[in-house]
This record gives structure tokens, sequence and C-alpha cells, in this order.
């Protein structure tokens, strides 16, 4: 929608006045850190913007703007809500490892024909001394284990039973939500929210035995601090490497987010 400042007269105003907004309609999936700061920013720029939820976390911190929560159906879904609603722009801001919805972005996008940008936070790299074996899937790392590992485990919800089966090995399971399944002997539940810093992972790995940290590669400096901390006290890490989603216009950093989405019209 294009407006324009207007005088008390019924004439054009002052140059202020005068600017010309052009307000879009943007859809975010969101669910992470990135997510609800771009949401704050371009709302205080003036546009209207939604923000999606899995609904997964309770209590989550919620972003300025309008909120939507829950699953869109598929491909076909998401891309009669897009149409539906008039959206102009659609920006996956999910986590790395969200999955299909990720992928669904990309075909429900170009169904709708509008732009798509994918803002996810690089990938964490592996520093020299570092102990790394990186792997595609949950399955790999579980079967990476060596017998009586004391793993850190800080992997989610997903794939959890997968490593789980490993009563060869003691974990420590670090997640947001408690799970929903009980955990076995052979495991303890750590329920905290990040951020965390080297000196608590640290101690936490000293504390626990930790000889692995199992992690996805989520990338961000919120939850970066264990593999510093991994390094120093020679644990080793199972990495599980991200996803493909297909094509998009893939950025970094919030600025570069904004401009890809050429707010201009």
């Amino acid at each position: 929608m294009l407006t324009a400042g207007v005088g008390a007269r019924g004439g054009m105003g002052t140059l202020s006045q005068r600017r010309l907004v052009t307000e879009m309609k943007i859809l975010i999936l969101g669910g992470t850190a990135e997510a609800r700061e771009l949401a704050n920013r371009l709302v205080a720029m003036g546009h209207e913007v939604t923000t999606s939820l899995a609904g997964r976390t309770q209590d989550p911190k919620l972003p300025e703007g309008k909120l939507r929560m829950g699953k869109f159906g598929g491909i076909p879904g998401l891309a009669a809500y897009l149409r539906v609603a008039g959206i102009e722009r659609l920006v996956d801001a999910t986590h790395p490892y969200a999955g299909l919805i990720s992928i669904n972005a990309v075909a429900a996008a170009q169904q709708a024909g509008i732009p798509l940008v994918r803002y996810m936070r690089p990938a964490w790299e592996q520093k020299l001394g570092a102990e790394w074996i990186t792997v595609e899937t949950a399955a790999e790392a579980a079967a990476a284990l060596p017998p009586n590992a004391d793993v850190l485990l800080t992997t989610g919800h997903t794939g959890l039973e997968q490593f789980l089966e490993r009563d060869d090995c003691q974990f420590v399971v670090r997640t947001i939500e408690a799970p929903a399944m009980d955990l076995p002997r052979h495991a303890t539940l750590l329920q905290t929210r990040p951020p965390y810093d080297l000196n608590d992972e640290m101690a936490l790995m000293e504390r626990e035995e930790i000889t692995h940290l199992v992690t996805k590669n989520s990338g961000g400096r919120q939850t970066a601090a264990k593999l510093e901390a991994a390094q120093r006290l020679g644990v080793k890490v199972i990495m599980i490497a991200r996803p493909v989603y297909g094509p998009a216009n893939e950025v970094a950093d919030i600025e570069a987010a904004i401009a890809a989405l050429d707010l201009s019209g």
C-alpha cells in the first residue's frame, strides 16, 4: 500500500510528510532469536508482519506484529495461506534443523509467486585442534559413540530415542522443553535455556565427566561455548550436519535480510 503525507489544507505537506512509504505484508516463519529481531525491525519500519510459530516451545519470547501458531498443512496449505492473506514477502527464519517447513517454504513461495528469503545463522566451523566427527543423521551419531561414553546430548527431541537405545553409554540430555518420553536409567535430563557461557559449560563437562558432545550445527553465539569448552577439555564432538533445503536467497545477518527483501516494492 502506497501512502503519502497530506497537508492540513488538502495539499502535499512538508518534505518529511511527503516521504513515500511502501507497506509490505510479510510472513516470517519464526522460532529463533533472529526471526524475532527481524520482525521487530520490520514492524518498526512500518510493515505488516506476521510471525508463524510451530507452537512446540512453551512461553516463547514473542515478536512485535501479528502472530500465527501451528502448522499450515504442507505445501498446499502454506501456498494457499500466502495467496489468501496477500503476503508479498516470505522469510524462512526457522531453526537450521526445522526440517519440512523449510522445504515446503521453497515450493509454496514458487506456487504463490512471491520472493523467499532464507535468513539462517552461519554454521559453526571446526577450529584447528578440535576433535570433530561429522555425520548426516542422528542414527549415525548414535552409532559413532564408543561403548562406555559419557555423553552431553544437545540435539533436542528429534531422534532422542535412537541415542537412548545405547544403554552402554551414559547421557546428560540437555533440552529447553522436557521430552515427552520418560528417560531410562542411563540418562539424566538437564532442562535449561540458552545462552550458555564458557565457564558454565566447562564446569558441566568436568562435573559429569563428559567424554563426548553430540550436537547439531545450529550456529550462533548463544550455544557456541560448548564447542570451545569441548576443545579445551579434550571432549570429542560428534556434529550432525545441516540438511539441504533447496534454492532460496539465503542471508546470514539481519541487514542482509532486510536488503534481500527489496522493500522498496
